[in-house]
């Protein structure tokens, strides 16, 4: 594996891999860059110790013993809001999906690179210091958002959270960022592009899903019809609309 460059602050990264020799060759990796890292080799025990340790960011590999990474992902997410990456050695699209839906907020086959890793750990860890979204509108005014409100939704950057009729709505750290990204740009239609070139930092590849996954996960948890979407709107061939007024 490659020797990181230079090194990075110490963000707490939890790494649930039974093959211990990409275990270790990635421990090595990150910790090169300056992160603490720990390994978790069973998935039984990873379910707990994820909660109790509640690292920055959980490297999930999809094949393990006693618990598979879905189940893990599944088992977690009502206790635990930070970003997890999942590994998969199948490219296979519904292991993607699936992880999607089950709360993982990116993905990776193996064999793993680890400067792409790494920079899909940046763009992850980059969210969580609150580094406004305004790439993908180009307007300055953006930056200066830190809550807004339409009607019952409230969606407040600073805090990372958002409430429906003055209920806390339960978001994953990607689901929370994409519907930031859309309500502080109310009004526009921002293409698959632009969102993906925004919250993930790298190019839209036309056939990635994330994006559709993440916003049917959003919609019912907004109060929104998922059959005939009125807030977050799908515009044919363009991208996704949220619409200000409903």
């Amino acid at each position: 594996m490659e020797q990181a460059q230079q090194p990075d602050e110490s963000w707490h990264i939890l790494i649930v891999e039974d093959d211990e020799r990409l275990a270790d060759l990635t421990k090595d990796y990150l910790e090169n860059s300056g992160m603490d890292v720990g390994v978790e080799r069973d998935g039984s025990a990873a379910v707990e110790r994820i909660k109790n340790e509640q690292p920055d960011l959980v490297i999930l590999d999809l094949m393990l013993p006693g618990e598979d990474g879905l189940s893990i992902c599944r088992l977690v997410r009502p206790y635990y809001k930070g970003p997890i990456i999942m590994l998969t050695a199948r490219s296979d699209d519904l292991d993607q999906v699936v992880g999607l839906e089950m709360g993982a907020d990116d993905y990776i086959a193996k064999p793993v690179r680890p400067r792409v890793l790494l920079a899909r750990i940046h763009a992850l860890l980059r969210r969580l210091k609150d580094i406004p979204h305004s790439e993908a509108s180009g307007d300055a005014a953006t930056t200066e958002l830190s809550r807004v409100t339409y009607g019952n939704l409230v969606v407040d950057n600073s805090m990372r959270e958002a409430w429906l009729s003055d209920e806390p709505i339960d978001l994953t750290s990607a689901e929370f960022d994409l519907l930031w990204l859309l309500s502080s740009n109310a009004g526009r239609v921002l293409s698959r592009e632009e969102i993906f070139t925004a919250l993930r930092g790298i190019e839209y590849d036309g056939q990635d899903r994330s994006i559709d996954v993440r916003i049917s996960r959003i919609r019912p948890k907004i109060g929104d019809d998922p059959l005939q979407p009125r807030r977050i709107k799908t515009v044919r061939s363009k991208g996704y609309l949220f619409v200000k007024e409903v």
